[in-house]
């Protein structure tokens, strides 16, 4: 799997949204606050969600083994990666959610209305809502919470961003928030969705961040009793769980009491572990180990292709060599990746030619713009002035080499996908391009990038919707937010392009918001700032008696509230 902002893995998006070396970074605060090992008395393991005993089945801890980094704060506004949502969504629950179809259906909000003008949403909240400490899911707890992602001092990335845009909660009573916005937000339903702006106790919040990375506290179908860093951690059933989510179903009577959410960074040994029945369900598995899967009457598999931007590699456009269009297109037209990808991922993903996942609707392919053509990008290169070559083939401009700089990190790359990263190296040298190639911890992964240290980066992002564009290419995001994370990594700066992203944001009229979509997406092709990959990928394998594993219809978090064992 891949982000929100990048999403990292341990494999996983880059999985701080800071940047390191900011003056005050999440990374490091959380981590000074994380004990060893916290231990939560239980909730309730041997009873379900409705308050029936459980049988032998449903009282056996159900093991989720990730790759995906594990947090270092399980407060998903904090940050805001994929691994935070990935647990966030057995704990916290969201204002709306999302059915299979895509469309916002009610979750802790019951009902909504917009004003004509687009300035004011008022929201009906859940009378029956409360946190898994009994304070209650009121309109006072919505708004703690969008002021706590627009807080400084939370260091948000994802979450601040999806609320950019709300000036102020009205606690108009205890279950109606009326939310006053700056501007029209067209995205706002659809941020409210995610699990990086889910709805935690302000009790829990006061509590202060190193106490609420710890233990969020939400209202969701899971509470988390035990943190044994590096290791696992504990959910039990929260006992007071009511099924809020029409979109997933009832939780059945002999729903799992318990999780186990287990830390194995190794694709082999997860997949290991699972096989062997140690672990009843895995996520980052490699290609070769879905197709074993599908061919195994033990296991099954769930294909979860994540919304938003797809995985793509971006263009430093703000400095040599990439601040010349002419080196940025010849740069694409020597990328020669269609076959490493069909052997490298066996089928499991198929090329994107599109800065958009093709699960959203407005996407837009242009595979004329990355079509692979070796001697117009040695044309291209004797017109941009890279006319001479080394010993090593590599070109030289006033002897300077064609060097460019792809840091990346095994918290965010998968094996496949570093592989991918050599073979397009290789590629490209064809055509004179040094492209150096740098494996860095997270925290200096971050560090290069806040440093504009590189010329190429893969940093996926998540956001339900187009409005994903306005995050990644507006020039608005070349500044950082609070957490010191910037999204627009190509750098460009197009008032046009940014006319356009404005449209997709705040226009609520489906097919103006597609024409400006669509048109955005040829800007950015046109300028050839990045070179989309494929879509973000989330696999799930699971042992086959197992019943009700799912995703969540957002951004394809498991959902573990319904699993029964057969």
């Amino acid at each position: 799997m891949t982000s929100e902002h990048p999403t990292p893995r341990s494999d996983s998006s880059h999985t701080g949204t800071v940047r390191a070396g900011s003056p005050r970074t999440w990374l490091a605060a959380a981590a000074a606050g994380l004990a060893l090992t916290l231990t939560v008395p239980a909730c309730a393991t041997s009873t379900t969600g409705d308050g029936n005993s459980s049988d032998g089945a449903s009282a056996t801890p159900l093991v989720y083994a990730t790759g995906d980094a594990e947090p270092t704060c399980l407060d998903p506004h904090v940050g805001g990666n994929y691994p935070q949502a990935l647990l966030a969504s057995q704990v916290l629950e969201s204002m709306v959610g999302l059915d299979d179809e895509g469309q916002i259906v009610p979750w802790i909000a019951t009902e909504w209305q917009l004003s004509d003008n687009g300035l004011t949403w008022d929201f009906t909240l859940d009378p029956d809502a409360t946190f898994s400490d009994g304070t209650p899911v009121d309109a006072e707890a919505i708004k703690v919470n969008i002021e706590h992602l627009q807080d400084p001092e939370t260091a948000s990335s994802t979450g601040y961003l999806a609320v950019q845009q709300i000036a102020e909660v009205e606690v108009v009573d205890e279950t109606h928030a009326r939310f006053h916005m700056t501007r029209p937000d067209a995205a706002l339903l659809e941020s409210l969705a995610q699990p990086w702006v889910a709805i935690q106790a302000p009790s829990g919040i006061e509590r202060g961040q190193d106490a609420n990375c710890l233990t969020p506290i939400g209202s969701g179908p899971f509470v988390v009793t035990e943190w044994v860093k590096q290791n696992h951690i504990t959910l039990d059933r929260n006992p007071d769980y009511r099924d809020t989510l029409s979109s997933v179903g009832d939780t059945p009577a002999d729903a799992v009491q318990q999780v186990t959410w287990r830390f194995i960074p190794d694709a082999t040994a997860r997949f290991a572990a699972l096989v062997s029945g140690d672990v009843d369900v895995i996520d980052n598995p490699l290609p070769e180990q879905i197709s074993q899967a599908q061919s195994d009457d033990t296991l099954e598999h769930l294909d979860a292709p994540r919304p938003g931007a797809s995985n793509r590699i971006e263009l430093n456009s703000s400095q040599i060599p990439f601040d010349d269009q002419l080196v940025r297109e010849a740069f694409l037209a020597a990328t020669n990746i269609d076959p490493s990808i069909e052997t490298l991922f066996e089928g499991t993903a198929a090329r994107s030619h599109s800065a958009l996942s093709s699960v959203e609707p407005f996407a837009l392919q242009s595979p004329e713009r990355y079509a692979y053509d070796l001697d117009l990008a040695n044309d291209l290169l004797d017109e941009a002035g890279w006319t001479e070559h080394d010993a090593d083939g590599i070109r030289v401009k006033n002897g300077e080499r064609l060097t460019v700089r792809f840091p990346v990190t095994g918290a965010q790359s998968t094996q496949a996908e570093q592989a991918l990263f050599e073979q397009l190296q290789a590629s490209v040298r064809e055509a004179g391009f040094d492209v150096q190639i740098s494996l860095l911890d997270l925290s200096s992964w971050y560090a290069a990038l806040g440093a504009h240290e590189y010329e190429l980066v893969s940093a996926p992002y998540t956001k339900i919707g187009p409005d994903v564009l306005r995050i990644l290419f507006h020039s608005d995001s070349t500044v950082p937010a609070p957490s010191g994370y910037f999204a627009n990594h190509a750098m460009i700066a197009d008032p046009s392009l940014d006319a356009l992203l404005e449209t997709v944001a705040t226009e609520s009229d489906a097919t103006v918001r597609a024409e400006a979509a669509q048109q955005a997406q040829q800007i950015i092709a046109d300028a050839a700032v990045i070179l989309p990959v494929y879509d973000q990928q989330n696999h799930f394998l699971y042992r086959a008696e197992l019943e009700g594993v799912r995703s969540l219809p957002t951004v394809q978090t498991p959902w573990l509230a319904n699993v029964t064992r057969s």
